[in-house]
């Protein structure tokens, strides 16, 4: 199965977290390259797992993902994000 899906990455100290929102897995590392690398195979196994007990296309449904030919897309896409300071009063 081909599957559309968005990492973020997130600095975290002295650690990296890559979170795949679509899905809402989350995994670390070391560097960028090890948590996203880290986030893949979390997802894997997962998607593995579900298969097995036959859960992945509910599972895929709830998420928000139309399967379709082989290929899950997200019906909601994130089209941009932005870094803002506010003042609250």
């Amino acid at each position: 199965m081909k599957l559309h899906l968005t990492i973020q990455i997130w600095r975290k100290k002295d650690w990296f977290l890559a979170k795949c929102p679509e899905l809402d897995f989350v995994s670390q590392g070391r560097t960028r390259e090890e948590a996203q690398k880290n986030l893949l195979e979390v997802i894997e196994i997962q998607f593995e797992e579900m298969s097995r007990m036959g859960t992945l296309n509910e599972y895929l449904d709830e998420c928000g993902y139309d399967l379709t030919g082989g290929v899950a897309v997200p019906q909601s896409e994130m089209i941009g994000f932005e870094k803002l300071d506010m003042q609250v009063h």
